[in-house]
C-alpha cells in the first residue's frame, strides 16, 4: 500500500524544485533582460512544480527498477522522509544546475547514495545492485526532462515575439 507524502516532504520537494527552476530560468532572464515579470513568474512555478515531481519520482522510479531485479516483493513502498529528502534540498539550493555542473553531479550522487541504502533495505537487493537502480532512475528522470526541456524551448522559439509595453 502506498504511504502518502508528509507536508513537511511536499514543502521540501517543492523548495528544491524552485531552486532547480532557478537555476534553470536564470540565465534565460539574463539572456533576454526585458523578459515580462507574469512569464518570469509562471515559469518558475511551473519549473518548481515539473521539478519536485521528478525528484517525488525519483525513489518510486528506482524502486520499480530494483523490483524488476529482486525476487521477492519489497514489504513496503520506498517514500521520501524529511532525512532523506535535506541532502536533496541542500544539492538544489547549493548547486544550480547551470551555474556548477559538476558541483550540482556530485551533490546528487551524493543524494542518491544516502537513497540507495533504504533502497537496498526495502528490496532486499545489495547496496550496489541498489545503487545502480537509484541511477538508472535518476538518469531515465533527468533525461526525460531534458527532452521536454528541449521541446519547449523549440516549441517557444518558433512563436512570435512578444510586444513589450
Amino acid at each position: 500500500m502506498a504511504e502518502t507524502m508528509s507536508t513537511a516532504v511536499v514543502v521540501l520537494l517543492l523548495l528544491a524544485g524552485l531552486s532547480e527552476a532557478a537555476g534553470r530560468i536564470m540565465p534565460l532572464l539574463v539572456s533576454r533582460p526585458g523578459a515580462a515579470r507574469r512569464n518570469v513568474v509562471g515559469l518558475m512555478l511551473t519549473g518548481a512544480v515539473v521539478e519536485g515531481a521528478v525528484f517525488a519520482l525519483w525513489p518510486l522510479t528506482a524502486q520499480t527498477a530494483a523490483e524488476l531485479l529482486a525476487s521477492a516483493p519489497p514489504s513496503k513502498d520506498l517514500v521520501w522522509t524529511p532525512g532523506l529528502l535535506a541532502p536533496l534540498l541542500f544539492t538544489a539550493v547549493l548547486a544550480f544546475p547551470l551555474l556548477g555542473p559538476f558541483l550540482h553531479l556530485l551533490l546528487c550522487v551524493g543524494v542518491g547514495a544516502s537513497l540507495s541504502g533504504p533502497l537496498a533495505e526495502v528490496t532486499g537487493l545489495g547496496w550496489w545492485t541498489s545503487a545502480c537502480c537509484v541511477a538508472v532512475a535518476g538518469a531515465v528522470l533527468g533525461g526525460a526532462v531534458e527532452g521536454v526541456r528541449r521541446l519547449v524551448v523549440r516549441l517557444g522559439a518558433t512563436a512570435p515575439p512578444e510586444v513589450l509595453a
